[in-house]
This record gives C-alpha cells, structure tokens and sequence, in this order.
C-alpha cells in the first residue's frame, strides 16, 4: 500500500538521493524502477481496455517517477566515477570534464600564452624597453 501511496503523490527527488546513498541503495532504485515501469504497462493496459479516468491521469505521474528514478540513479553513477577518477587528473572521461564553452575549450593555457619564441626572447634582450625620465602627458 506504501508503494501505491508513494506513486499517487508522487516521488520526491531528495526522498531518493537519500535511498541511493544507502549501502546497496542503487539496487533499491533500479527495483523501483522496475516496479514502476510494471505498473506503467498496466496502466496502459488499462488504457486500451478503457480503464478509469484516474488511472489515465495516473500514466503522467508514472512516467515522471521514473524519469526522476533515472536521473537520480544517473547523477549517483556520475557522483562515483568522479571519486574514482580523481587520482588520475590527466585523463578524465569526456563527461566529467569541464563543459564551459567550446571557445574557453580550444583557447590556449596561460603557460602557451606565455611561451616566447627564441628570436623574440634575443630581441627583448638586446633592445629593452627605453625608460624616460619625464613622464608622458595623457
């Protein structure tokens, strides 16, 4: 009868974070899910035998659950690959990277930035910058 409550109200997504963070909690979560993706195919069953209005109503609030199942079970997967990744900073799976924008992506590190090249490093050498003993006027 829980279940049957939880489903006409509606799962809340902090209820199952917390489940997920339970020891075998990822378990628990893809059972719910079957079980609500079970009571989504008799839901339509009922649909096409022409069942009651609130069952019809129901298939909304089904399929919403187990969106917010997935996504809930789909960040806690997202949450244990960034903890094992963290050691090896150099190579990250594409999905766990930073997203930003492309242009942030290709633009070159501070480091590249300010690498010099070996004729440019001579000509700062052999003609520094002059210094003036009167300040320009602005």
């Amino acid at each position: 009868t829980t279940a049957a409550l939880e489903t006409t109200m509606g799962l809340k997504a902090h209820e199952l974070v917390k489940k997920g963070q339970e020891a075998g909690g990822k378990g628990q979560l893809l059972q719910q899910l079957n079980e609500l993706k079970n009571e989504l195919a008799t839901l339509r069953l009922a649909k096409i035998n022409g069942g009651a209005a609130s069952k019809l109503a129901k298939i909304k609030v089904v399929r919403k659950d187990i969106a917010r199942v997935l996504t809930v079970y789909n960040q806690l997967q997202k949450a244990s690959y960034r903890t094992k990744y963290t050691a090896r900073k150099k190579y990250l799976p594409v999905d766990l990277r930073h997203k930003k924008t492309r242009a942030i992506r290709r633009a070159l590190t501070t480091k590249e930035r300010s690498i010099k090249s070996r004729r440019t490093q001579t000509r700062e050498q052999n003609f520094p910058a002059r210094r003036y003993a009167v300040a320009a006027r602005a």
